[in-house]
């Protein structure tokens, strides 16, 4: 859709166009909602300003790039949004090349805008990098790094910070308004510039001392103190409503030939009055009912995430020496709860998954027993700090991996599949997982007994209802659920277990199913018994290949030389996992219990 030329009541009628679009679509369909609506008037501005088949524009996390999709020819294709072969909820390059990089994790964007400032320097072009990154996204360290390099070179970056849910620092009254205005006109930024040169060139020592003592004066009294210290000129706030402002403040901003952040204040949710504000339910939703706000809502068992949440909870009462973090999902991790009754021990500390993994280590040091609970493509991001600041002093801090497996529609960012991979290998590091609830709350009580670090992996949603009784966890014991009168046995780790009992059921033989309980250490005692009699194995586990359940399995029996026991592992395969309905896209990766079935009857 074609932006530039048009005139002001001309876009404030796109704006209501894309809105009307994102509501209806989101609606029925469900998708991130909050914030890509108080983002229309920015993404406006930036295709009006910038050039889309030229300038990279990155958006941070990019759950705020809606807008961006319908204003680059995907407006019938958005029907399509997060669904199983359709649009991604994120930018994602091979789906139009407007979309300049994969996107889905924090705090990425100004790293990418500096990558892109330096090629562009070095193939000397004219080209201007364009980002939009929330304040959220501003709590993570990457961000400072890269400002850090950005201000010292001083390359041609434009950084829209969209602010709709905290100020950075808020505008003092009267004077801050103003100064902030007038930060934003033509004829300030241009007389800044003349000074600057003039004060640099010629004038005296002492005089030069006095003139900056006053422009740090005025810096004091502007929210922009902290960028302009890191050599990075500051704009705003401005009204990130306001399509006339922002579009003059970014052609001011591309202008300036230098590192800008403008400073938009949005609001979330804008031009939907029920999601209005700062509502975290209304960041990301399932379908609802527009004229109400209603989410439609299917009957489910209680999540393994409320589960995990209230069993902790439990626990937090019992012992005084708990303690838990999480990395900005409060909700998402149930450890809203434990916030509420215990604020002074448990702690959301915003988008620094680094910092919360090494402060809970700083605790297991003093003997407390931390809980770290982030989501199992999150906890990537703070992989060095597990190995570093955790598992070389072997500090019993606790990971609950929420999210676990195939998460469904926000595809190949979040699909939990590597964290049996990338900890397995770690000294010092306990694997396990729960198959259901009961076995959720016993896995917690064995995670606070264990004086080792360890980590704990359940699903998104709930666990299925299964009949076999629950025993406690010990080290490295795993637990047969039923043997069999068949060559065959079924080993199930953590929610792979009920897909072993579910094939097993759909199967004609009568088949053995054991529930591994710990893919570190292994029971090895157990498996070799087993080889004994059952000689063809099928590894059930919501996981990477590569790495993973069936790896550490054909080690233990490698290194113990049994070679009369064939595997065949149905976790991923060497590929990411795309976006859609998580039974659609198992099903397309062929892992269906019903296809399951097929295979292993072959």
């Amino acid at each position: 859709m074609e932006v530039k030329g048009k005139s002001l009541k001309e876009l404030e009628q796109i704006s209501q166009n894309i809105r009307e679009r994102i509501i209806d679509v989101v609606s029925r369909k469900g998708g991130h909602f909050s914030s890509t609506l108080g983002a229309v008037e920015l993404t406006l501005g930036m295709h009006y300003v910038f050039d889309i088949n030229s300038d990279p524009f990155i958006f941070d996390v990019s759950h705020q790039c809606y807008p961006h999709k319908l204003l680059t020819n995907r407006w019938e294709e958005f029907e399509s949004i997060r669904q199983f072969g359709g649009l991604c909820g994120f930018t994602k390059p091979n789906e139009n090349k407007a979309d300049y990089f994969v996107a889905g994790h924090s705090s990425t964007s100004i790293s990418l805008a500096v990558g892109a400032a330096k090629s562009i320097k070095l193939k000397k072009e004219s080209r201007v990098p364009v980002v939009m990154i929330g304040d959220g996204s501003m709590s993570a360290g990457m961000v400072y790094e890269a400002l850090n390099e950005l201000g010292d070179l001083k390359l041609p970056v434009v950084i829209i910070l969209n602010d709709n849910e905290m100020s950075i620092a808020k505008p003092i009254g009267a004077i801050s308004k103003y100064l902030s205005k007038l930060l934003a006109g033509k004829f300030y930024q241009s007389f800044k510039t003349s000074v600057d040169k003039f004060i640099r060139n010629n004038m005296p020592e002492g005089t030069t001392y006095l003139a900056k003592r006053v422009e740090n004066s005025i810096k004091l009294i502007t929210p922009g103190i902290l960028f302009e210290e890191m050599g990075i000129d500051y704009i705003g706030p401005i009204d990130g409503h306001d399509i006339e402002e922002i579009i003059e403040t970014l052609q001011i901003a591309k202008s300036m030939n230098k590192p800008v952040i403008v400073h938009a204040r949005t609001v979330k949710g804008k031009g939907y009055k029920i999601a209005e504000g700062h509502h975290e339910h209304w960041h990301g939703v399932g379908p609802f009912n527009i004229e109400d706000g209603e989410f439609i809502k299917k009957p489910s068992s209680k999540s393994a995430t409320t589960i995990f949440s209230d069993a902790l909870l439990n626990l937090a009462i019992e012992h005084d020496n708990v303690v838990g973090i999480t990395a900005a999902m409060p909700s998402g991790t149930g450890m809203d709860k434990l916030i509420d009754k215990f604020p002074e021990r448990f702690w959301d500390v915003a988008i620094a998954e680094q910092h919360a993994v090494t402060s809970m280590a700083a605790m297991a040091k003093e003997g407390f027993k931390p809980f770290v609970t982030i989501y199992s493509t999150f906890l990537q991001r703070g992989f060095d700090q597990i190995i570093h600041d955790v598992c070389i002093m072997a500090l019993p801090v606790v990971f609950a991996m929420d999210r676990a497996g195939i998460v469904g529609n926000d595809g190949e960012t979040h699909q939990g599949a590597f964290d049996i991979s990338f900890l397995r290998f770690i000294p010092n590091m306990i694997l396990f997982a729960p198959r259901d609830n009961k076995t959720l709350e016993l896995s917690l009580e064995f995670a606070y007994n264990l004086d080792k670090p360890c980590a704990i992996r359940y699903p998104r949603g709930s666990f299925k209802e299964l009949d076999y009784e629950s025993s406690k966890f010990e080290l490295g014991k795993s637990e047969l659920l039923k043997s069999g009168n068949s060559n065959k046995l079924f080993i199930g780790y953590g929610n792979g277990v009920s897909k072993a009992i579910e094939v097993e059921n759909l199967h004609d033989e009568d088949i053995a199913i054991l529930d591994l309980r710990f893919v570190k250490p292994l029971d090895t005692y157990t498996l070799l018994n087993l080889s004994k009699k059952y000689d063809s194995w099928y590894i059930f586990s919501d996981s990477q290949k590569q790495g993973g359940v069936a790896s550490a399995i054909l080690e233990c029996l490698s290194e113990n030389n049994i070679s009369n026991v064939s595997i065949k592992s149905f976790e991923y395969e060497d590929n990411f996992i795309e976006h859609g309905d998580t039974l659609k896209v198992e099903e397309s990766l062929g892992l269906l219990p019903s296809q399951l079935v097929k295979l292993i009857t072959k």
